[in-house]
């Protein structure tokens, strides 16, 4: 189920989630103190600028300020530009195999009752050494499951695919025969998925309506899943027998990995789905007496067992989670400290568990991954002490 963000909620999941991790209970707060002053990463290319351009936001997540991402600093990408649409004419129109054909206003859906859930995800090509794809926000809307279950979905429909208001003439190579076709950007989900409680039809980001650069007037929300997922500018949402097969959704989005099956090595391709557990180190600040490590831990909401980080190659110690950010969906920021820093070049690296097990893997093991996709690697950061 969605969940609501509420202060006793906030309190009470909180915790709950105590007794799962094995890190300390006081809260952070991840803004700068007065006496706090950035270390800078020595890793960083040259040409680093986290400046936002017309059609591209990338955090600066040295910059991060607090648990949830202010709208002009969430990351932006998209692959057809930013469609201008009117909210006093925009229509959802749900069609294909449901018994009542429908379409919505966005002023039909405002007044159904809505929730809020914290929702953070990232970009499936988000990675080193920037990580700058990624962001967290209180989404307003009404969920998904509401709409399907006014249209009523017919027994044969399995997948449920949503298209945006942004559009472009696409090449689609036929065994070598060129075709050029006017595409939407789409993206589907499966009948089990789309019929879950979890998926959201969202017009607000902290409270606000949501900008063109995150989709306005509605986005789809799928908690958990890479921000492909997210279709911005949602118009349409098409019920189908067949699976979909667009080119974001089959050709596009997936990931080439090598894995040896009874000591053959077979290579598999999958779909960019839910996201895989990750953490990376955001800053490091110089204050009072020691160092304070931030960082962001983002998954597709298995409830985590520990966060930790490494100096140098050395033991990993525990770090600690905000509980301001331990909503199912939200991303999880950790501090650490970092006691008695001596001069000179120093690696930090984190590493994030979760209940069932799951490690966060090294580069050494994605080294048959070909495709660049998913990228859940530890991330060594470098930085100077002087």
């Amino acid at each position: 189920m969605l969940e609501r963000i509420t202060r006793r909620e906030t309190v009470r999941k909180g915790l709950a989630a105590a007794s799962l991790l094995a890190l300390l209970p006081e809260g952070i707060l991840p803004a700068f103190a007065a006496d706090e002053t950035l270390v800078p990463f020595t890793d960083l290319p040259a040409n680093f600028n986290p400046t936002p351009s017309a059609d591209r936001r990338t955090l600066d997540v040295r910059r991060i300020d607090g648990p949830f991402t202010p709208k002009d600093q969430f990351f932006t990408t998209q692959h057809y530009g930013h469609p201008l649409m009117d909210p006093a004419s925009f229509a959802l129109k749900v069609s294909g195999l449901v018994e009542r054909p429908r379409s919505f206003s966005l002023g039909d859906l405002q007044k159904m009752r809505s929730t809020e859930v914290a929702i953070g995800f990232e970009c499936s090509g988000n990675r080193r050494p920037l990580q700058g794809l990624a962001g967290n926000a209180r989404w307003t809307g009404v969920p998904l499951r509401t709409i399907l279950d006014l249209a009523g979905v017919k027994p044969q429909a399995r997948e449920f695919v949503f298209f945006g208001a942004d559009h472009a003439e696409e090449d689609v190579d036929f065994r070598g025969q060129i075709n050029k076709v006017e595409q939407q950007f789409g993206r589907s989900l499966s009948r089990e998925q789309a019929l879950s409680h979890e998926p959201l039809l969202a017009w607000a980001m902290n409270g606000e309506p949501l900008t063109r650069h995150q989709g306005f007037p509605l986005r789809l929300l799928v908690p958990g899943w890479y921000g492909v997922a997210n279709v911005k500018w949602l118009s349409s949402i098409h019920a189908q027998e067949d699976q979909y097969l667009g080119k974001f959704q089959a050709r596009w989005y997936r990931t080439l990995k090598g894995e040896m099956i009874d000591g053959e090595m077979k290579w598999t391709e999958a779909a960019i789905t839910r996201m895989q557990l990750k953490s990376f180190i955001a800053r490091v600040t110089r204050g009072a007496g020691s160092h304070k490590v931030l960082g962001v831990v983002l998954n597709d909401g298995t409830p985590l067992k520990s966060v930790e980080v490494s100096v140098d190659d050395g033991p990993w110690q525990s770090a600690t989670l905000d509980p301001a950010t331990r909503g199912k969906y939200s991303w999880k920021l950790f501090t650490y400290a970092w006691q008695g820093a001596s001069p000179g070049e120093h690696t930090l690296v984190s590493r994030v568990t979760d209940i069932t097990g799951k490690v966060q893997p090294t580069a050494a093991d994605l080294a048959t991954k070909k495709t660049f996709l998913e990228d859940n690697s530890q991330v060594p950061r470098k930085l100077m002490i002087f």
